[in-house]
């Protein structure tokens, strides 16, 4: 079932709410920005995510095919959210940083199915044959 979140960077010039279900199942990703990320994220529909404060402060960054939009906090350096538009992964979607909940509590974490996927190989449908590491 839905349930509104809230989250913000670390500073809290970004702030927004979300609308997820943990319990469909979240994601970690081996590619190059997510591993160094450590990013565990939940996608959602660009509509039922609302960014309540701090667009002035974000900065965003692109890398490869630019098909993804990395926004940071520029005061803080917090990435709370990526933006993209594949049509591989049903269009546009934004994908939450789970870390960057305030809200939710350890177990509901703890509790989220999790995928792997192997970005690194561009092998996006399975997982990495090893993730103790990631």
């Amino acid at each position: 079932m839905k349930k509104t979140y809230h989250g913000s960077c670390h500073c809290g010039a970004v702030r927004y709410e979300a609308e997820l279900d943990l319990a469909e199942g979240t994601g970690r990703c081996n590619c190059s920005y997510c591993a160094k990320l450590r990013l565990w994220g939940k996608h959602a529909k660009p509509e039922e995510f609302r960014l309540l404060a701090g667009e002035d402060a974000l900065t965003v960054y692109r890398f490869n095919t630019h098909s993804l939009e990395h926004p940071f906090c520029s005061h803080c350096g917090v990435h709370v959210f990526t933006r993209g538009d594949i049509p591989e992964m049903g269009g546009k979607f934004v994908s939450v940083n789970l870390a960057s909940l305030d809200d939710v509590a350890p177990q509901e974490l703890i509790e989220a199915p999790l995928r792997w996927y192997d970005g690194r190989a561009n092998n996006w449908m399975n997982p990495p044959a090893e993730t103790r590491h990631l």
